[in-house]
């Protein structure tokens, strides 16, 4: 299956690794300023809530390692140590999968989402070929965004350094040679992190209403 067409889409937001807050707060601030939009047919859709959706790379990968696995799918959505346990080993099954075809993950998530909804959130972008992906096929609807945070308030908000682990391009591979359109620093501070937040607002809205 051939991935879903440009005009197919409204926007599109590739994000590397986004904190679920940042997603709240977009959609949150999206919802309570939604506008009407008159469509070709003269019917009223709202930019907000009901026209977003949040997708993951990593739901298909999970899922089909489980399938062949024989693992607990739901189990390896959590941050628990049920994942953590397979986490090594799922990282090397995935990298195996994406060298036989290096968008198998992206096409899987593309042809699962729902095409009703213009504006597409893909919140774990971690690879150059994720990002290359949505680039080939979704030129003129794609932006890249990137969250940062200093290494300090990760450690604060738990984050243990595992070798082999959070060394591997799953983890670090968009680090360096990305050309980014938006970059969020999410390092506690309430009103830098709002405002950039805004910034990624007025940026879908006026994609939107193109």
């Amino acid at each position: 299956m051939q991935p879903k067409t440009i005009q197919e889409l409204g926007v599109m937001l590739a994000m590397a690794e986004i904190p679920v807050r940042t997603i709240k707060n977009l959609i949150g601030r999206m919802r309570r300023r939604s506008q009407a939009v008159i469509d070709s047919h003269g019917s009223q859709t709202l930019l907000g809530y009901e026209s977003c959706q949040v997708l993951r790379l990593s739901g298909p990968l999970k899922k089909q390692y489980a399938e062949e696995k024989g693992l607990d799918y739901k189990e390896l959505l959590n941050s628990s140590k049920y994942k953590e346990s397979y986490r090594a080993h799922m990282i090397k099954w995935g990298e195996d999968k994406r060298n036989l075809e290096s968008y198998f993950f992206c096409r899987k998530t593309v042809e699962a989402a729902d095409i009703l909804k213009p504006l597409w959130i893909i919140s774990d972008a971690r690879r150059k070929t994720d990002i290359n992906f949505f680039r080939e096929h979704y030129p003129d609807v794609v932006t890249f965004v990137r969250i940062e945070a200093s290494e300090s308030v990760r450690q604060q908000r738990g984050f243990v350094f595992t070798k082999g682990v959070d060394d591997a391009e799953s983890e670090c591979g968009l680090d360096t040679g990305i050309d980014w359109d938006i970059v969020i620093q999410n390092d506690n501070d309430e009103q830098v992190f709002n405002t950039q937040v805004e910034q990624i607002e007025k940026h879908v809205n006026k994609m939107m209403n193109r």
